[in-house]
């Protein structure tokens, strides 16, 4: 099979199509990395957090589409990312919904859904690029599947257990 390397990172392809599809692909994918990071980080109140939120939820769309269309004509080897990118995006759209629609204990399942899908996004990449990394492509394999979440179930927990707005009572969520 004929491949297309840039920035040392083979892409198993010579396809136009398949390359253009790959380039938004990335651009979506550094998006929801860098909005998904502010929004994380940034105060809870209108402006940057779910300005940001959004931008992410629409960009990791986004690469929900490209990477369907990526994996279905490679689905032996890229399976998996099918599976990573939809657990990724129902868990945005879980988190989502729920702050939308201010459903029971919204601000938890928020807090639930929107960092899960970021860390899932994150494995993804690292499953499908580690290998060719600095760093990263010294590692095992497992740890590409391993590292994300080892940072960020912790870090959720954390969320859940003192952030403020988990505090309210039931009936103010």
């Amino acid at each position: 099979m004929d491949a297309t390397v840039i920035a040392g990172i083979e892409i198993p392809s010579t396809s136009p199509v398949f390359l253009t599809v790959v380039g938004i692909h990335v651009l979506l994918g550094l998006t929801c990395v860098i909005t998904g990071a502010i929004a994380m980080l940034s105060e809870k109140r209108s402006g940057r957090h779910p300005r940001n939120g959004t931008i992410y939820f629409w960009c990791l769309a986004g690469v929900f589409l490209t990477m369907t269309g990526l994996a279905a004509v490679r689905w032996a080897q890229d399976y998996h990312l099918f599976i990573l990118g939809a657990l990724s995006f129902a868990a945005a759209y879980f988190g989502r919904e729920a702050r939308r629609h201010r459903w029971r204990h919204w601000i938890r399942l928020h807090i639930v859904g929107m960092p899960t899908s970021y860390v899932l996004l994150l494995i993804a990449f690292y499953v499908d690029n580690g290998k060719n990394l600095p760093i990263w492509k010294e590692l095992p394999p497992v740890t590409y599947w391993l590292l994300p979440a080892i940072i960020g179930i912790p870090l959720i927990v954390r969320a859940l257990l003192w952030h403020p707005l988990t505090r309210q009572p039931d009936e103010l969520e």
